[in-house]
């Protein structure tokens, strides 16, 4: 049931006409209480879309009593006529459900430049009102999809309290913070202030480390909200790992569904001198479109992987490289290492080990092939 898996919290998804197809596309996530605790984490692209810029604001009151989400519209580089859009979106939420506008968040999703048909919003923002019920986390998690192929959930239950969530996602994926849409509830009692360590700390090693296609959103935002409904106060390190678990879970499911793509390429950058250096020559790697291509026809090409390392600060001797693809070292201190007919690329997954052999450090960060499927679905995205 994603957000709504946890007690306290209610959710609706509904068609509001925003999209042509008629396809859902407004979603209402509610806190119902007794605690409306929560915490967020925003794109850092310095172009933000206005429900970034409303919803920022509101965060920093640590309270949030209903997020409104829709899909079919980025209300992004709309100027000020947008950010009145979304502060009259929040303003409607706020009289259908008898809340204080300066406590609902809102996020939209879709195509930059485009101001929002108002006519449908307000009123759809209505209509979802009046569906609200403890098993619409479903229903919500579908609106929001745009390029989506699936929707994602995910539900992590421990003793005597829940954390929940669903995701959207499928391009525009590269660390910004976030990467994507993503409501996260949890019926433990949890302060702003817990909720925000634990969020900062799960997606700095989860959204974070999902690189699609190094492209960043205008609109990505992460929420963790919290209802204290079970009356569990959690261990703080037990609390801290299942929203890292949720967020893990998410993050693989958008890396999964990513547009066009037929491969997940899972990146472990082990023996760096630093995390910070594992963490930069693994997004080369992931970014390396001479290397994604390659993946894509199943050719085990190590001296990309190389290249793509070869452009980066981190500490590291050429000549002591070494470059395992699907468990074989294809690369031996630099030089050839094992036969690359030994390498098996038939199956959707496909590791990469990095080792910088500077150090003890290490990181992974996902990432997908380039097909002819994404140029062709991002050449006719606005049409």
């Amino acid at each position: 049931m994603s957000v709504t898996a946890a007690q306290g919290f209610t959710a609706a998804g509904i068609a509001a006409g925003l999209k042509e197809n008629g396809n859902p596309d407004l979603a209402l996530v509610v806190n119902n209480g007794p605690r409306l605790a929560a915490a967020g984490v925003f794109t850092s692209n310095r172009v933000k879309a206005a429900p970034v810029v409303w919803s920022e604001q509101v965060l920093k009151g640590g309270t949030v009593s209903a997020v409104v989400l829709n899909s079919g519209g980025a209300n992004a580089c709309t100027g000020p006529l947008g950010f009145q859009d979304t502060h009259a979106t929040a303003e409607k939420a706020a009289e259908a459900l008898g809340h204080n506008a300066g406590e609902v968040a809102v996020a939209s999703t879709g195509l930059i430049g485009l101001r929002l048909p108002m006519d449908k919003l307000l009123p759809g923002i209505d209509r979802a009102a009046a569906e609200l019920t403890e098993h619409g986390g479903e229903k919500a998690a579908i609106a929001i999809k745009t390029t989506d192929s699936v929707h994602k959930t995910a539900v992590v239950t421990r003793e005597g309290w829940t954390v929940g969530g669903m995701a959207k996602g499928a391009g525009m994926l590269a660390p910004g913070l976030a990467t994507m849409l993503v409501v996260l509830t949890t019926d433990a009692d949890v302060p702003a202030a817990g909720l925000d360590a634990a969020l900062r700390a799960a997606t700095r090693t989860t959204f974070d480390r999902v690189d699609s296609d190094g492209c960043m959103s205008t609109n990505d935002t992460v929420l963790l909200l919290a209802s204290g409904a079970s009356g569990v106060v959690p261990d703080t390190a037990a609390f801290a790992e299942a929203v890292r678990t949720v967020c893990d879970d998410l993050a693989r499911q958008l890396i999964g569904d990513a547009e066009g793509a037929s491969k997940d390429i899972r990146i472990e950058v082990v023996g760096a001198a630093s995390e910070d250096d594992a963490v930069e020559v693994g997004r080369s790697i992931a970014r390396n479109n001479l290397l994604k291509c390659a993946i894509h026809g199943e050719d085990p090409n190590w001296g990309r992987v190389l290249s793509a390392i070869g452009t980066t600060s981190a500490v590291f001797e050429p000549d002591q490289l070494n470059v395992a693809i699907n468990d074989i070292w294809v690369c031996k201190n630099g030089s050839v290492g094992e036969d690359r007919e030994l390498v098996d690329m038939r199956y959707r997954e496909v590791r990469i080990t990095a080792d910088l052999a500077a150090g003890t450090e290490s990181a992974v960060i996902w990432a997908n092939d380039l097909t002819a499927d994404y140029v062709h679905e991002n050449s006719a995205y606005s049409s």
